[in-house]
């Protein structure tokens, strides 16, 4: 089973790895981090870099696809190639997934079109203009397409596409592997739960904070 992870500059780390971290699990999972040429590829911030093995065209069609988010999926959304690739992918693929503003990417490529999806809940708003219906869930399933709210949310979107490959047995297997148990110190980890001077300090430094 190929996963493909295209990865670009202004990534968020761990809307890839922490899907990564999960499907690398699955019985019989290659899993490739992607990218239009291969190499590096570095997050918003800089400080880290990602390596992509395979070219786009190494891939062209994946059984799961997922696409993460950070800054770098706003030129992505006008990138005509790269869309192509995604639509291509989606029309073969058996699971199109996405991170974060990862999602926008897939609306820019018309696949959200009438759908029910999330994202970051900073760019929420950037999903209606392609069609889609924003929900406020941390993972949204419309068919074959999954998509994840905000950073973290990779793992429990992640989970759930594992439990659907290869069982819940699996799939809690995985979880209890890698420990994910949240235990978060604050209640501060979703806008209805933040009290409204956390929520507008993030609105106020988007580029440290989300």
């Amino acid at each position: 089973m190929d996963i493909a992870i295209p990865i670009f500059d202004d990534l968020t780390a761990l809307d890839a790895v922490g899907p990564y971290e999960v499907l690398s699990r699955l019985p019989d999972a290659h899993v490739s981090f992607v990218a239009t040429e291969p190499g590096p590829k570095r997050t918003a911030n800089g400080m880290l870099a990602l390596v992509a093995d395979r070219s786009l065209a190494d891939l062209p069609e994946p059984d799961v696809l997922v696409v993460p988010g950070g800054f770098g999926t706003r030129a992505l959304m006008h990138d005509a190639p790269f869309l192509d690739w995604i639509r291509h992918v989606h029309d073969h693929s058996t699971w199109t997934t996405s991170v974060c503003t990862g999602s926008l990417v897939l609306a820019a490529a018309g696949l959200l079109d009438g759908r029910e999806a999330t994202t970051h809940w900073l760019q929420t708003e950037l999903l209606k203009p392609y069609g889609a219906l924003p929900v406020s869930q941390r993972v949204v399933r419309s068919g074959k397409i999954v998509t994840a709210a905000g950073v973290s949310s990779g793992i429990d979107m992640a989970l759930m596409l594992a439990a659907e490959i290869a069982g819940d047995r699996w799939a809690q297997g995985i979880q209890l592997g890698i420990e994910y148990d949240p235990q978060p110190p604050f209640a501060a980890g979703s806008p209805h739960t933040a009290p409204p001077e956390i929520i507008e300090l993030v609105r106020a430094r988007p580029d440290q904070l989300a």
